[in-house]
């Protein structure tokens, strides 16, 4: 799990902080926009993001 890259996203940052209202959903399953779902839960494809941060 990754955000979008930071030259296709306007603000980075804000993208970072809105995943914390994501991870408190508690899903289990993650649908992305590209990929196969993930089944790991939501709260530790927010926290990948988040160590993987801007790029």
């Amino acid at each position: 799990p990754q955000i979008v890259a930071s030259a296709a996203t306007k603000d980075t940052r804000r993208a970072i902080e809105s995943l914390t209202a994501i991870a408190a959903t508690g899903a289990g399953t993650v649908l992305p926009g590209h990929g196969a779902p993930w089944t790991d839960g939501v709260e530790e494809a927010v926290r990948r993001a988040v160590e993987r941060g801007e790029h």
